[in-house]
């Protein structure tokens, strides 16, 4: 028996599709590192791994992977997330980058999906539009924790499927003006936000099956777009309401001539948007 022989569901060609499919992972913390781990599984057999951080011992709950040996050693996430991919397909394609993903241009480029794991609003919007230009499907993962006052705490989150001409994360709600502009009061900086392992798993699952069913023909309904909402407290992950208004509308945020541009720079962009 074949490894992956208890994935043929996927159809005949699906071990040959993942092998030769590459999917970029920007932020490798505690949604991130599942995907890794997933992926691998999967039999995925190319990924641009990108983070800028090395592991610390708060990243212990939730990091896959991660031990106190890497803590002391003060281990890159990527060294990390191309050590677990490695143990599960030694034949895997592994293109690391431990700083910004402006920096990754070139191989994010050549991916056949990107997902984002990353806190700031900022680089989400920005990672988003890059995928746009150059019409490569961007899956985003964002998880929060709510204090309810007397109710206690609600934990949330959301996976959105971003592709040209489709919904859009400022259609979806997910960045905002509001969201920005706190965010640049803190220079930019995201912040530490409560985190658990569980969501990120659930989130970073639920973006997977999204993946796989980008590049595999499991079943005839492949989405372009999908915004999937997590409520911890209920254990749910159902499309949000606002899927189904969205669905079947342009985004106004990103026209057609923002799309498939393949000279884009991002790095040119930023810094004539002077950040």
């Amino acid at each position: 028996m074949t490894r992956l022989k208890r994935q043929q569901f996927l159809g005949p060609e699906s071990d040959g599709i993942l092998a030769g499919a590459t999917i970029g992972l920007v932020g490798l913390g505690g949604g991130g590192s599942h995907v890794a781990q997933q992926l691998a599984h999967l039999g995925v057999g190319g990924f641009v791994l990108i983070d800028l951080d090395t592991i610390d011992f708060g990243n212990t709950n939730r990091l896959v992977g991660g031990t106190l040996a890497d803590v002391k050693a003060d281990k890159p996430k990527t060294e990390i997330a191309a050590r677990q991919i490695l143990g599960i397909n030694p034949a895997a394609r592994i293109i690391k980058f431990k700083g910004s993903w402006h920096d990754a241009t070139p191989a994010l480029k050549a991916c056949d999906v990107i997902i984002g794991g990353i806190d700031s609003f900022t680089e989400r919007e920005q990672l988003e539009r890059f995928a746009r230009r150059h019409l490569v499907p961007y899956i985003d993962i964002g998880m929060d924790v709510h204090d309810i006052g007397e109710h206690g705490f609600l934990i949330a989150g959301q996976v959105v499927l971003s592709s040209p001409g489709h919904p859009c994360l400022r259609c979806c709600g997910v960045v905002t003006d509001d969201n920005l502009a706190l965010e640049a009061a803190r220079y930019g900086a995201a912040g530490e936000r409560p985190q658990v392992v569980w969501p990120n798993a659930i989130l970073a699952s639920s973006a997977v099956g999204l993946a796989v069913s980008l590049l595999t023909p499991w079943h005839r309904k492949h989405a372009a777009f999908a915004f999937l909402a997590y409520d911890g407290n209920k254990g749910t992950v159902s499309a949000s309401a606002r899927m189904s208004m969205l669905g079947g509308t342009k985004c106004p945020h990103h026209p057609p001539d923002e799309t498939g541009e393949p000279l884009f720079d991002i790095r040119k962009h930023l810094a004539a948007e002077g950040h």
